[in-house]
Formats: C-alpha cells, structure tokens, sequence
C-alpha cells in the first residue's frame, strides 16, 4: 500500500490541497474558496466543507493506498495546540455578532478536521514553517541540520532549524524575522510597528520604495505610467531586467536591506545555509546579487564566508502543498 499525506495550504483567498507521497510527488490536488467564508460564524460550515472535498479527492486512491496523517499550514497557526490564533485575514467578526475582541477568535483546527479523520495525526504550523520543513524533507536542506528560510510575498516570513528541527519557541510563534525592526521609526508596518524588514522587503516593500524612489529622483523609468495600485513588484524585476535605473535601484536597496539583516540573523544563529522562497525570489540574481554582497559586507568576521544564500529547491512547485504535507513525514519520522 502506497502511504499518501494531506497537505494543505490554508490562504486569505483559496485553500489549496493535495496528497502527497513519501518522495515529494503530488498525486492529486484540489482547492475550496477560503474567501467565500470569511466570517467568525462561516468557519464551522468552511471546516466541513474542506473535509468533505479532502474525502471526495482520498476516495479515488484509497484503494491502493493509506493516510498516513495531515498537514495544514495556515497564517497564525501553532504548532502546539493545533489552532489558529487570531489570524489577520481569516474568519472575522460581522458587525452584528455579539462578541468583539480579537483575542477570542482561536479556532481548533487540528481538533475540527480530526473529527472528519478520527485517529489520523493532524499537524498545524505557521506557512513559512510550512516552506521550511518542506525545504528539509523535499528540498537544498535535506542532510542540513541548521538554516534560516526566507519567505519573499506579501509579507516576510521566516523559518528557522537548528540541529535539525524546527524552532518553536515556548509558545508556538518564534522565527518572525519578518517584524524585526531595521529602521527605527521607518515605515509603518501592517503589524502596527515602525521600520519592519516586512515594510521594506516584501512584495509591497518593493512597490514603496519603486515609488519612494521616483519622488526622489528625476531619472525616466517605466514604472513612471503605472498606477500604485496595479504595480508589482514582477513589473519592477521586469523594468530592472531592462536597465530601467528606478527599478534596479529599488533591488539595490531591497537586497541591502535584507542582506543587513541577514547578517544579524546569522550572528544569533549561525546557520550553513540561508533559502529564499517566493515571489521576490524569481528576480534571481538582480536579488539575490545584493543580499549576498550586503550580507558578507555586514557580517561579524567569525561567520565570513560561510553561510550560503540559495534560492528555494521548491520555488517552481506547489511548495505550500508539498511543505505542509512535509511536516507529516517530518513528525512521523520522530
């Protein structure tokens, strides 16, 4: 019998799923609307329909194969409870709904979809975990005992082993080097802080300092036509493949940023090697270039040339299938 795992990638818009064997394979996917469900009162009707259309997709293997267990990655999610606290853009309150404090919106995932799937182990962790486990079994990182994961989309997550697992913390939530401060008072972050690397080197954080940028200086630019709200940062790589001055002094400074902080990371942590996953990271070496040159310029000499800054082995697959799946063989395995 063919031993099969659920992974699942829980969005502000979709959640995606799929099973997912031992070797990393994706034998079959699927998706339901995340969005369509976006209220406290909708989560219980949104957990039935997720484990009703992960049974239609097993039904069709379960023939010649097993279960071996579930892994959902989803924003705010802890690892050690199994819920999902408080997350941003997930199941809020109506205006009409009696109760009103963020504090008590904690959802039981892991204990939710159980239900559905009794005796199975069910696994819950943040997204950005999520990538980095899937980095570990799948990935670059499979005989690495000890690196950093950098998620480049919309904010900046992160993902942090050390002798070979994941860093939690004691409650669940370490490895946010997204919301370490790089510049006091700088840019307002959507955490509600100042100066954030989020700010600066997400997706949005590119599109700032494209504009920033083009305030500053007089050199003509591409960019210069389009909109803020329907520029991105593909647009900005596009411009910065092309010369276009703005754009590439936009990756200088994105890499700058990131390759500074990086460093300071490096010094906590001491990792062999740091992985860059997501959109920002497809601008490849326009990118990649600079966080190297500023990370190696910033570094404490005892740590010089020795920590490698690679793009993620699963950038051109469905990583947050594969990675959320991945934390079923990464537990089972203990």
């Amino acid at each position: 019998m063919k031993k099969l795992a659920f992974g699942i990638d829980i969005g502000g818009i979709n959640t995606a799923f799929g099973l997912v064997d031992e070797q990393g394979e994706l034998v079959a996917e699927s998706k339901i609307s995340t969005a369509a469900h976006p209220y406290y009162s909708d989560y219980p009707t949104y957990v039935a329909l997720l484990c009703q259309e992960m049974h239609k997709l097993f039904d069709s293997f379960a023939a010649d194969s097993t279960l071996a267990g579930i892994g959902i990655g989803a924003p705010n999610a802890n690892f050690y409870t199994g819920t999902v606290d408080t997350p941003a853009n997930l199941w809020k309150f109506k205006g009409d709904e009696p109760v009103q404090d963020e504090k008590l919106r904690v959802f039981p995932l892991a204990a939710d979809i159980a239900k559905s799937f009794p005796g199975l182990p069910i696994y819950v962790t943040n997204d950005a975990n999520a990538a980095t486990i899937g980095e570990m079994v799948y990935g670059n990182a499979r005989w690495m005992r000890d690196f950093v994961m950098i998620t480049l989309g919309t904010g900046v997550g992160s993902g942090f082993v050390a002798n070979g697992e994941m860093i939690y913390g004691h409650d669940g939530f370490a490895g946010e080097a997204g919301h370490i401060v790089i510049e006091r008072g700088g840019r307002e972050c959507g955490c509600g802080r100042r100066g954030c690397l989020e700010a600066y080197c997400s997706a949005i954080g590119v599109k700032r300092t494209a504009f920033e940028l083009m305030a500053k200086l007089n050199a003509p630019s591409e960019l210069r036509s389009i909109p803020f709200a329907e520029l991105d940062s593909a647009q900005v790589a596009a411009a910065a493949a092309k010369g276009d001055v703005i754009a590439l002094e936009t990756f200088r400074l994105t890499g700058m940023r990131l390759g500074q902080a990086l460093a300071d990371i490096v010094t906590i942590t001491s990792p062999k090697a740091i992985f860059i996953f997501g959109g920002l990271a497809k601008a490849g070496d326009l990118l990649f270039d600079h966080v190297r040159h500023y990370m190696e310029e910033s570094m404490l000499f005892a740590f010089k040339n020795k920590v490698q800054v690679l793009p993620s082995a699963l950038q051109d697959k469905n990583a947050a299938i594969l990675g959320a799946s991945a934390l079923v063989w990464k537990e089972l395995d203990k």
